[in-house]
């Protein structure tokens, strides 16, 4: 048993006393800095813990400590893979005797929702097997099927290509093999440009217009009341964020005690998950917010694990992580704008190795017939960002000061986009993370910019709601979104719709489309004037004012050197367009 005397360190390495933690202290259970507090005892820890200010709570976690058996058994058994009934139905029902529905006409990209309505009994979520095999064409997909509740199966399929489509069905149980029918892939909607591929070291639609992950964080926004999803998706409306980082699982941290109304898994926290048993009311809430943000133009980059638990999601076993992973991939994978990150800060989830998320990913792979982007995402350490299954580097700030300076480096050394998902937050609240200022956040993304990269947003100012836009979403505050509209405005007059990293100055970072779009970023320095080289040929120059947006294009046309006067402000930049 532990009790206010014992070392933080000591209670953290045992399973059961790190379950206690994660519900009493959240914020410092999964907390990077936890190493800094192993020798700490919990008396003085729950002392600075802003959960733990009145007396009632502290006794809570007293009691709960007091009840920890210390032992190698400490911990109950991981689920075991459970295989699926092949005698679920009995001979005397028909072969593919379920009733179908058929969807006659979708628009390219959509979703093909292929319905069963077959048995209910036992517990179908395990007990059944079920697939189809889709051909258009030469082309054949096999994509697995799941379980929907009320006697409810659903097969879907991203209606990639246009034309016509059959397909058959695969299950253990009798009534819902063998079913075959057809439908009818038409033109794209209008907007609707597909799922996002790699381009090089940027992004394309299936259609190949021009993707810029523009991301912004709302780690825990569809765990939220409605309303306060509905605010969220208001929000989001009038911002320029083309990708938002969002969880699967709810999230436990500072400022993050509400609890949801559903989860993955049937239960709760007061009396349990059935790990066995996927909840389908929640499940058909984060579709239809998927399907609002492909709406919106919004990628939803769906984080399948991270370690800000108190519910036992962050260490379920091998067996139930992969069984939750394939009942998530078939469900998700349809939607157009689904990006898959396996882990939030991967090196903070203690239960799995490296040869897990390997496992791991490669279930995501398996399930996945439309190969969906897929990253991981850091705390300290980086993931091997070569491994092959990794689509992007999903990166966060290993410095205090220094990340998007890093870019250019990144992609030379990884060879693949780079995402800077974590650069930390606009914000006022007291972690160094979040709580900088809207010109740095700024500065932030132009220096990622310019160096070929991506970097992401995300909110961090305190109010007596606790409703902070980085975890729980409602509306934004911040000084930065309208001036990463103004860097998107940039980046897209490029005439390749993206810029690269260029040969630089020491002391600026140039970056562009070499000898015909070249912007020169000044960021925190103010100088008065600069001596611009130009490439060959001649150009148009313009001041921008990345903060106060604005273009000011100097007369006339300039060829060999030019002198660029300057404000003295930070946050300048100088951009030379080729006369075609």
């Amino acid at each position: 048993m532990f009790d206010r005397s014992s070392a933080f360190g000591d209670v953290i390495e045992s399973p059961a006393g790190r379950t206690v933690l994660e519900q009493f202290l959240p914020g410092i259970a999964a907390s990077p800095m936890a190493k800094q507090f192993r020798s700490i005892r919990l008396g003085q820890l729950s002392a600075i813990v802003p959960e733990l200010q009145d007396d009632a709570a502290k006794d809570c976690l007293w009691a709960a400590l007091a009840q920890v058996d210390d032992g190698p058994d400490a911990r109950a058994p991981y689920g075991a893979a459970i295989e699926p009934a092949h005698d679920y139905e009995g001979e005397d029902v028909p072969r593919g005797s379920a009733a179908l529905t058929v969807p006659g006409d979708v628009p390219q990209y959509g979703v093909v929702e292929i319905r069963l309505d077959g048995p209910s009994h036992g517990n179908p979520f395990v007990d059944v097997e079920l697939g189809a095999t889709f051909t258009n064409g030469a082309r054949e997909l096999t994509v697995g099927g799941f379980y929907d509740g009320d006697g409810r199966y659903l097969v879907r399929l991203l209606a990639e290509e246009q034309g016509e489509w059959s397909f058959t069905t695969s299950s253990t149980a009798r009534s819902l093999d063998g079913v075959a029918g057809a439908f009818t892939v038409s033109a794209a909607a209008t907007g609707s440009h597909g799922p996002v591929r790699v381009d090089g070291f940027h992004f394309a639609h299936a259609d190949g217009t021009r993707h810029r992950p523009l991301g912004t964080t709302a780690y825990a926004w569809t765990h939220q009341p409605e309303e306060l999803q509905e605010e969220t998706l208001r929000a989001l409306e009038a911002a320029p964020f083309t990708k938002i980082r969002m969880c699967v699982f709810p999230k436990s941290y500072l400022y993050n005690a509400n609890e949801p109304e559903t989860f993955p898994f049937i239960g709760s926290l007061a009396d349990g998950f059935d790990h066995e048993r996927f909840d389908p009311k929640y499940w058909a809430n984060l579709e239809r917010r998927i399907t609002q943000l492909g709406a919106l133009g919004i990628e939803a980059d769906l984080i399948l694990f991270h370690a800000y638990d108190r519910w036992g999601f962050a260490d379920l076993g091998p067996a139930v992580d992969e069984r939750y992973l394939r009942y998530a991939v078939r469900r998700l994978a349809a939607f157009a704008n689904v990006w898959w990150s396996m882990a939030n800060e991967y090196d903070l989830l203690w239960a799995k190795t490296n040869d897990d998320w390997e496992r791991l990913a490669a279930v995501v792979g398996a399930e996945d017939p439309h190969g969906h982007l897929n990253s991981i995402h850091n705390c300290q350490g980086f993931y091997d960002y070569t491994k092959p299954w990794i689509t992007h580097c999903s990166v966060q700030r290993v410095d205090v000061y220094r990340t998007a300076e890093n870019t250019d480096a990144w992609r030379e050394q990884w060879g693949k986009p780079i995402v800077i998902d974590e650069c930390a937050y606009e914000g006022d609240i007291d972690q160094g993370w979040g709580n900088i200022t809207g010109e740095e956040m700024v500065r932030r993304f132009w220096e990622g910019a310019i160096r070929g990269g991506y970097v992401g947003h995300g909110e961090t100012y305190l109010n007596d709601r606790e409703e902070l836009f980085w975890s729980k979403g409602g509306p934004l505050i911040g000084s930065s979104p309208d001036r990463i509209a103004f860097l998107e405005r940039i980046s897209a007059e490029s005439p390749t719709g993206v810029l690269d990293p260029l040969p630089g100055d020491w002391d600026v970072p140039w970056g562009g489309v070499a000898g015909r779009y070249v912007i020169g970023y000044f960021g925190f320095n103010r100088p008065r004037f600069r001596n611009v080289f130009l490439p060959e040929g001649e150009f148009h120059v313009d001041v921008l004012d990345t903060w106060n947006m604005t273009v000011e294009t100097l007369p006339g046309t300039y060829t060999g050197t030019v002198r660029v006067d300057l404000p003295g402000r930070q946050f300048m930049a100088v951009r030379l367009r080729l006369v075609e």
